[in-house]
This record gives C-alpha cells, sequence and structure tokens, in this order.
C-alpha cells in the first residue's frame, strides 16, 4: 500500500513539474535571441567577457517571460476553463494548482530582475523591471486595450533588444533602436491580422479584443511598420563612412527586403502566426536569413 501511495506521490509531483514547464513555454524562449542584436551589431560578441553576459541576460530573460506566462495562466485560470482550447492548459486543468504558478511566476520574475541587477548591472536590472510591470498590466488590463495590447507586446521584443545593450554596455545606435522598434510593431500587426484572417466571424467570440480590429486597421499597421523598419535599415546601411565594408552594408539590404517581403506575403495569405514559427517554417526565409547573417557578419567583423 505504501509503494502504491509513493508511486502516486512520485507520479504526480511528475505531472507538476511537467506541466510548469509547459506553462513557462520553453519555445517562446527563441525570442529571447534578440538580446545578442546590440553586442553583434557593435562586433564585439566573439569577446568572452561579452558573450558571458550575453548568454546571462537571455538566461534571465528565459526566467522573467516564463515567470509572466505563469502568471498570465494563473490570473486567467478561470475564463481558460470555459474555453474549448485553453481549458487544457497544465494551470486551467487543474495539473498545476493556481497558488503554484503564481508562486513560481513571482519567483522567476523577481529573481530575474535582482539577478539583472546583481550579476551584471543596476540598468539590467532595471530594465527587466520595467518589462516585468509592463507585461503584468497587460495581463491585467492592457490585452484588453486595442492598439496598447499591440504596443505593449511589441515593447517586449523592443526591450529584449535593449537588455543586450545593457547588459553589455555596448549602447545601441539611433538606427538599431528605429529599426528594432518598428520591426517587432511589423511582427505582432502581422501576428494579430493573421489571427483576425483565420477565426473571421469567430475572432469575437475566440479573442474578444480581435472585434475591435478590422482587417484594414491592422494592414495598415504592420505595413506602415515594416516600411518604416526597412526605411531606417537603409539609412543605416546608406550611411557613407569611407570604409571598405560599406559596401557589405548596403548590399545587406537585399536580403533583408527581399525577407521582409517574403514575411509579407505569408501574413498576407493569413499564415503569420508565432513569429517564431513562420521564420523557423519557411525555407526560403530561412536561406535569405543565412545569406544576410553571411553580409552583415562580413561588414561588422572584417
Amino acid at each position: 500500500m505504501s509503494v502504491t501511495l509513493d508511486t502516486a506521490r512520485t507520479a504526480t509531483r511528475l505531472d507538476l513539474y511537467k506541466g510548469l514547464l509547459r506553462t513557462a513555454r520553453p519555445k517562446q524562449w527563441a525570442k529571447n535571441v534578440l538580446v545578442l542584436a546590440a553586442p553583434v551589431a557593435g562586433g564585439r560578441i566573439f569577446e568572452a567577457a561579452v558573450l558571458g553576459r550575453t548568454a546571462l541576460v537571455f538566461v534571465l530573460f528565459c526566467c522573467a517571460a516564463s515567470g509572466i506566462y505563469l502568471l498570465n495562466d494563473a490570473l486567467d485560470a478561470e475564463a481558460d476553463r470555459a474555453h474549448p482550447v485553453k481549458r487544457n492548459r497544465p494551470v486551467a486543468s487543474g495539473i498545476v494548482p493556481v497558488p503554484v504558478a503564481f508562486a513560481v511566476g513571482i519567483g522567476l520574475s523577481v529573481s530575474s530582475i535582482v539577478g539583472g541587477a546583481l550579476l551584471l548591472n543596476a540598468q539590467t536590472g532595471l530594465l527587466l523591471a520595467v518589462y516585468a510591470v509592463v507585461q503584468i498590466l497587460y495581463c491585467l488590463h492592457l490585452k484588453h486595450v486595442a492598439v496598447l495590447d499591440i504596443a505593449v507586446v511589441a515593447s517586449g521584443f523592443l526591450m529584449r533588444g535593449l537588455a543586450g545593450g545593457t547588459a553589455t554596455e555596448i549602447a545601441p545606435s539611433q538606427w538599431f533602436l528605429v529599426t528594432v522598434g518598428f520591426g517587432s510593431l511589423f511582427v505582432v500587426g502581422a501576428k494579430r491580422a493573421s489571427e483576425l484572417a483565420k477565426l473571421g466571424d469567430d475572432a469575437k467570440e475566440t479573442r474578444k479584443l480581435l472585434g475591435e480590429y478590422s482587417e484594414s486597421y491592422l494592414r495598415f499597421v504592420w505595413q506602415g511598420a515594416a516600411a518604416l523598419m526597412m526605411l531606417s535599415y537603409c539609412l543605416w546601411a546608406l550611411e557613407p563612412d569611407g570604409s571598405a565594408v560599406a559596401q557589405l552594408r548596403m548590399l545587406s539590404i537585399v536580403p533583408m527586403t527581399l525577407a521582409v517581403l517574403r514575411y509579407a506575403l505569408i501574413v498576407d495569405k493569413g499564415e503569420g502566426g508565432a513569429p517564431e514559427d513562420v521564420l523557423l517554417g519557411d525555407r526560403v526565409i530561412l536561406i535569405l536569413a543565412a545569406i544576410w547573417t553571411t553580409i552583415y557578419g562580413a561588414s561588422v567583423f572584417l
């Protein structure tokens, strides 16, 4: 009897751990590679100290983001139980108790902030704190406010890019900030547009806020953001500096433009889901990304 009870407890604990891992959404950690942007753009990513700090801020952002996912699912547990798909989430289904999700979520969020301040610097800790506060406000209310929901999600991408700079003490250029900012808005607006196209008349029932958007408005958002992103990137790439690698920077405009156009084609078909799925699931984009990486890398490191 005792063996049976011990086995049951072990199975329950294992289910809890698996549920916590699922709720932490490790698949979403791919977004945190944006912390590499500033060190790579500065041409210092291969310095041992810079690489170590970049790896650390990547881990801290994974903790921060997972903490927010846990808090979000804990806050939405009751509503998720009435949803045909979300009711299968670990917290909504009861695999992960709501108090446990709250505790682990708060623990991860606080740990990332403290870790950023103590292991890196005060600026990184502050940035992680701002990220946590903004994302918690999003979970509580802002995700129900049209336009602000898009802005908050886009700001998460931008803060990842900024974190790589603060952690390594590499100041990003103005063009870097503008390009990443509008690039983030492009990706988020495109995702919302694809969701609306897929759901159609069911959009309001599945995601209430989508009912406040129209396809034409979301098209305006992602197309405008894409145009501004490419404009800022071209202004950076075409900026004369008298160096031998200036032509390589100019050449990098070609694969970048083609990749954006390819992404836009996917979105226009209503297939622009999670950005990591689009980027990793399309062979043409992957090839263009490899070409851009080669050209851009040569312009930075040669």
